[in-house]
């Protein structure tokens, strides 16, 4: 499979009709958009639309998703396959055009608890990737028939369609980079590069469902068994997030267009490593369908013939269960295996950093405690719903301040602590 990405570096974010991509600059035309988010769905009671651009004194709360545009040159393949009943075609394959540095981001009065903050200046800043992305950010509100999972249903099909539709003006521009990944036939891969090791990415989904969920192809990630994605469907919009999970672990669609992990395997496979490819697994509620799991992936990594796997998860507490199943079977089978994952050992660092352990997992990469607490500063404007503050996670009784700041775990903050290393968070010596 053979993928061309082309990137318009955009520097500058603003609203103007018609919408156009221009000098490094995209335009929103921002009373066409809003007519098309509100056409979306029937419950849609209130659309907002806004920019918020780095080094602005802006906070966006509670954050459901963040979307990086993009879209297929040529009429040929589609974005996030499954989401229309007539687009079920493989990605992964011909050339796809992004506005690099712009993002969707969306908010409301979503599920509540579980989504974080996104502040583009001041001390939260530093925590999350999305305060150096230039964000149109969506703040939509469903009329109150809707339950929790319609409202999550509705916001992340505005997300997804507003950035396909933003996506389309990359159409017209000029990249100012290309670059072309090529994965061959699983025959052809696993015989590639005989002289060195054959690694494997183990990419674990959140998938437990009450608004815990990824899509893969438009399916339910809980619904499948574990399954072979060559890297470049993972990089083409395979994966979607549906997920209200801790925002600092949370994989948004953007982290999976973009996953790091993906990235640097690729680019030292042929020097290092023969990357094989990917087998995405899914984390699950009862013991039954954990042990299904993890056996299924472990029997799909034999067969590739692999020798290492990196393994990454979303969440924490009970995914620890399936993370330390897959590393304690992959490692009985003869796979080494290297965990990717964040800890939350307490806010003195000094507790169980994960719910479940073996000594088998001896070679793990952290991405950071979530839970020491920080103070963001009040910001100028806020996108979305301030008083959420006490309850979202890593929020508690008086994080907001009478003066608009708030004290919160960082755990609170969209990808502070990103499993996949999406993240700013890096460890040093004292």
């Amino acid at each position: 499979m053979k993928l061309q990405i082309e990137d318009i570096h955009v520097h500058q974010l603003a609203f103007g009709s018609p919408g156009r991509v221009e000098d490094g600059t995209v335009y929103i035309d921002r009373e066409a958009v809003l007519t098309f988010i509100r056409e979306l769905d029937t419950h849609i009671t209130e659309v907002q639309l806004d920019i918020a651009q780095p080094g602005d004194s802006i906070r966006i709360m509670p954050v459901k998703d963040v979307i990086e545009p993009r879209v297929k040159m040529d009429g040929k393949g589609v974005m996030f396959p499954g989401i229309h009943a007539d687009e079920n075609e493989m990605v992964g394959e011909g050339v796809t055009r992004v506005l690099k540095g712009m993002a969707v981001v969306t908010t409301g009065k979503v599920v509540g608890f579980q989504e974080g903050v996104i502040d583009m200046s001041g001390t939260g800043a530093d925590y999350t990737p999305f305060s150096k992305t230039r964000n149109l950010v969506i703040t939509c509100e469903m009329d109150d028939a809707c339950t929790a999972h319609e409202k999550e249903a509705i916001l992340r099909k505005v997300g997804l369609e507003t950035a396909l539709l933003v996506g389309k003006l990359a159409l017209e521009g000029v990249p100012d980079e290309a670059t072309v990944y090529e994965c061959k036939s699983l025959a052809e891969q696993v015989l590639e590069h005989p002289e060195l090791p054959r690694v494997g990415y183990i990419y674990m989904l959140q998938s437990q469902g009450l608004m815990h969920d990824t899509y893969l192809y438009g399916v339910d990630a809980k619904k499948i068994l574990p399954t072979l994605l060559s890297p470049t469907e993972v990089m083409d919009g395979a994966l979607i997030s549906g997920n209200c999970v801790a925002a600092s672990d949370k994989v948004t669609t953007y982290m999976h267009q973009n996953n790091p992990v993906i990235h640097q395997l690729l680019k030292y496979h042929g020097t290092r490593y023969n990357f094989v490819g990917a087998i995405v697994t899914n984390e699950n509620v009862t013991l039954q369908d954990k042990e299904r799991s993890s056996a299924f992936t472990c029997k799909l990594a034999r067969q590739l013939g692999l020798e290492a796997v990196i393994i990454t998860e979303e969440g924490y507490g009970n995914p620890d269960t399936d993370l330390v199943m897959n590393c304690s079977r992959l490692e009985d089978a003869g796979i080494e295996t290297v965990l990717i994952t964040d800890e939350f050992a307490g806010r003195d660092g000094e507790s169980q950093a994960l719910a479940d352990a073996t000594d088998k997992a001896d070679a793990l990469v952290s991405c950071g405690n979530g839970n020491p607490t920080v103070v963001l500063p009040p910001m100028d404007t806020i996108l979305g719903h301030l008083n959420c503050a006490d309850t979202i996670v890593g929020g508690f009784t008086g994080s907001l301040r009478e003066d608009g700041s708030i004290c919160m775990e960082i755990q609170g903050i969209i990808g502070a602590t990103s499993a996949v290393g999406f993240h700013n968070l890096a460890a040093r010596e004292g």
